[in-house]
């Protein structure tokens, strides 16, 4: 099944593309693994993933009984790229601050790249105007201490964000690279699998059997 430093846990808040997430993290030779929002921090970090995704989802983390996670998984030193809901969840645990767009913005958007490196990298040029796929009812109104706004859309003035301080690898989209609508969203995935988590494009399905039947025996 590989080693442990060689996964990708996916972290299920409800959203319709959680699988698709998965599915584009194996397509890039990765394994990845989809686990419920609410499994135990001890659990996640036993596994020692490499990353960490958090899915989009269809609550408002304003709820009183919106999914959450603990604040010390922000800390662990993990990789981790927040989609959608996952963008607003790290927002609010940090401390920024998340509120109801005036407008839900469902479909396609424009996005202005405003830092071609880490997980835009190679989005120069003409690649810095992406149209990418939207589909939310909350905004980033207030980034958490320690954040910057790497790329921006005319409604979503932070359409996606990273951690500036040390020891933090927290990147944050508000929209959904993992779906085809998403011009350069593979990319963007394969940015944070490959580059940021450091991985290698060394698994396939065949592999994972061979590993599953050794175990097995």
């Amino acid at each position: 099944m590989g080693s442990a430093h060689e996964r990708i846990l996916v972290l299920d808040f409800g959203s319709q593309y959680t699988q698709l997430i998965a599915r584009r993290i194996r397509e890039a030779h990765v394994y990845s693994e989809i686990l419920p929002y609410n499994v135990p921090l001890a659990r996640i970090l036993e596994r020692r993933p490499a990353g960490l995704i958090l899915s989009g989802g269809p609550a408002s983390v304003y709820d009183r009984k919106a999914p959450s996670i603990p604040a010390p998984l922000l800390d662990a030193g993990i990789p981790l790229l927040g989609i959608c809901y996952g963008m607003q969840l790290v927002t609010q645990v940090l401390g920024g601050k998340v509120a109801r767009a005036a407008h839900r913005e469902y479909g396609p958007a424009t996005l202005q790249v405003d830092d071609i490196t880490d997980l835009f990298k190679g989005f120069e040029g003409e690649r810095a105007h992406p149209t990418v796929w939207m589909s939310h009812g909350d905004r980033i109104e207030e980034m958490p201490p320690g954040f910057r706004s790497i790329a921006r859309t005319p409604n979503s003035p932070v359409a996606a964000m990273k951690a500036t301080s040390p020891g933090r690898r927290i990147y944050c989209l508000q929209f959904h690279p993992e779906v085809a609508h998403t011009e350069g969203g593979t990319a963007i995935l394969k940015n944070f699998v490959y580059d940021i988590c450091g991985l290698k494009p060394d698994w396939t399905m065949r592999s994972f059997m061979t590993d599953a039947m050794t175990a097995i025996r």
